[in-house]
């Protein structure tokens, strides 16, 4: 089985991305206990203060369908409605 990885992109409603920050490093300390799940990494563009990036790796796709159905995610999404306006994730299998 190949890692996977997923990279996202998530714009943010003006003025709240510090809080979806906030929230994203709530969510990333809470999958330390996430089985399957390896890296968690919130990344800040230098160039663009409406979108915030996510960079995830996962043992494999199984564990990466957990995480979707996972109750951390599930939180996250309900803490951050309304300060999120779109979500794309880039689901990728990585090359060793």
């Amino acid at each position: 089985m190949s890692r996977f990885a997923n990279v996202v992109t998530i714009e943010v409603a003006p003025g709240r991305k510090d809080e979806v920050v906030a929230l994203l490093l709530a969510h990333k300390a809470r999958l330390k206990d996430e089985p399957g799940t390896l890296q968690f990494e919130v990344l800040l563009p230098k160039d663009d203060d409406t979108r915030v990036r996510v960079y995830e790796m996962y043992r494999d796709a199984a564990a990466f369908e957990v995480h979707l159905n996972g109750p951390s995610l599930a939180q996250w999404k309900k803490e951050t409605a309304g300060t999120v306006v779109k979500l794309q994730g880039v689901r990728c299998t990585v090359v060793d």
